[in-house]
């Protein structure tokens, strides 16, 4: 049977190419390196002009504008042109979002995301490759992409014989499949030769789909590292001093949306005490650059009363959302419930698991699986333990019983948790049946 096309996650939205969503049209921006904060308040601005005023910046750090129509799409494209606001296109080439700034990184990884484009973009001829086919060229660094799933990875990897790039396919750096270490004039030949055999097999090609032992053995090259260990994940909340008076304040977006007004009082306020770069961040977060310690310190004041997150303890830093009622598949408020998680999900949310709210089946917020994954359902809420929004649930509660649903699965972590143990651990070891149980309990 074929897959419901309403099903489907579909391609990226973009100003070429808005998606339609259940509060108007979407467009997806991704900058091309880092925003001064009158083009952040300027972007904002266009977001209450054209749009309803929502902004959100995803997972992986692109900036989206909601609400808009099919008569605002092109003056807010011409909106950003003629303020000279660069927005990249084509194939998605990601980089850390503190490259060239942290002193940590062993290398820069901008010059060679940026021939990347280029080639890509000069290539004849035109490659047909997947919407959302994308590469990481990863330096490195405190703020690394090691954790970032990508069809092509580039990490870089230092030593006597200076920087060498280990080119892997599908995947984050921890299960992407090595086929080649490569030096710096070498990568762009050898990635255009694989995106030109993803070309050839048809549009909805991806990483997963090339024959990584064929690539490997084509390029003879010398024994290749061992697969990435776990790798510590990052959160942007936070002051982060990277020496020599860097200081960068990191800002989350609860549940990743925000309003154009309160992130135009934050950029307000931040150029005021100095800021003079803001970058988008994953995780829903943005870096700013050029604030002494003691101006971050009073930025985040500021953040707070616009209701950003300002720290890596807030435990919405934890729940993952989909922009629910605002889209026309959804089944269920997801920020409301992200709202009742936050108020009753101590226990849960000690920042061991991410708890992954979906409106519906598509699970837009997070492809990947989770402890924990609400779905919206036609009666009422369905809870998913240990899987994707997809799969089949586990359990179902009526739709005014949420609030009572989540306290509960807090307090079978509380009453279960062993003396360390953090709430995952605790999770795996019940299993999905008391997980359930709980769940469902009237």
């Amino acid at each position: 049977m074929k897959p419901d096309p309403s099903m489907r996650r579909g391609a990226c939205p973009s100003l070429a190419t808005p998606m339609q969503t259940g509060d108007g049209l979407l467009v997806r921006l991704r900058p091309a390196g880092a925003l001064a904060p009158t083009d952040l308040r300027k972007i904002a601005i266009f977001a209450e002009r054209f749009g309803n005023g929502l902004l959100e910046v995803t997972a992986r750090g692109n900036l989206q504008i909601r609400g808009l129509t099919a008569s605002t799409v092109a003056p807010l494209a011409a909106a950003i042109a003629e303020a000279e606001i660069a927005i990249s296109d084509g194939v998605a080439i990601e980089t850390p979002p503190l490259s060239g700034y942290d002193p940590g990184g062993i290398a820069d990884p901008r010059p060679l995301a940026a021939r990347l484009r280029a080639a890509i973009a000069e290539h004849q001829p035109e490659l047909t490759l997947a919407p959302k086919l994308a590469i990481v060229v990863d330096g490195g660094g405190r703020f690394h992409l090691k954790d970032v799933a990508a069809d092509l990875r580039l990490d870089a990897l230092g030593g006597g014989g200076g920087v060498r790039w280990l080119l892997s396919v599908g995947g984050p750096a921890r299960s992407a499949l090595p086929v080649a270490l490569l030096a710096s004039e070498q990568v762009v030949p050898a990635v255009m030769e694989i995106l030109a055999e993803l070309s050839s097999l048809g549009p909805g090609a991806r990483g997963r789909d090339l024959d990584a032992d064929r690539i490997r053995q084509c390029r003879s090259d010398a024994a290749l590292p061992a697969v990435a260990e776990e790798i510590s994940p990052w959160l942007p909340a936070g002051i982060h001093d990277f020496g020599d008076g860097r200081i960068v304040l990191g800002l989350g977006l609860a549940y990743a949306q925000t309003e154009a007004s309160a992130l135009i009082a934050l950029v307000n306020g931040v150029e005021e005490m100095g800021a003079t770069e803001i970058r988008l961040s994953p995780r829903h977060g943005f870096l700013v650059l050029g604030l002494s310690s003691e101006a971050a310190t009073l930025a985040q004041d500021l953040a707070l009363a616009q209701d950003l997150l300002i720290s890596s303890d807030d435990p919405r830093n934890h729940i993952a959302t989909c922009a629910g009622r605002a889209c026309a598949s959804a089944l269920m408020d997801t920020k409301a419930a992200a709202r009742l998680l936050a108020e009753a999900g101590s226990e849960l949310l000690d920042g061991s698991l991410t708890v992954h709210l979906s409106g519906c089946a598509k699970g837009c917020a997070r492809p990947t699986a989770s402890p924990l994954t609400l779905v919206g359902a036609p009666s009422g809420h369905a809870l998913v333990v240990n899987g994707t929004a997809s799969v089949a649930p586990s359990a179902y509660t009526d739709e005014n019983e949420i609030g009572s649903a989540l306290a509960r699965l807090n307090v079978l972590v509380r009453e279960n948790k062993g003396a360390g143990e953090s709430a995952r651990s605790c999770l795996t070891r019940l299993g999905t049946g008391p997980i359930a149980a709980a769940f469902e309990q009237g």
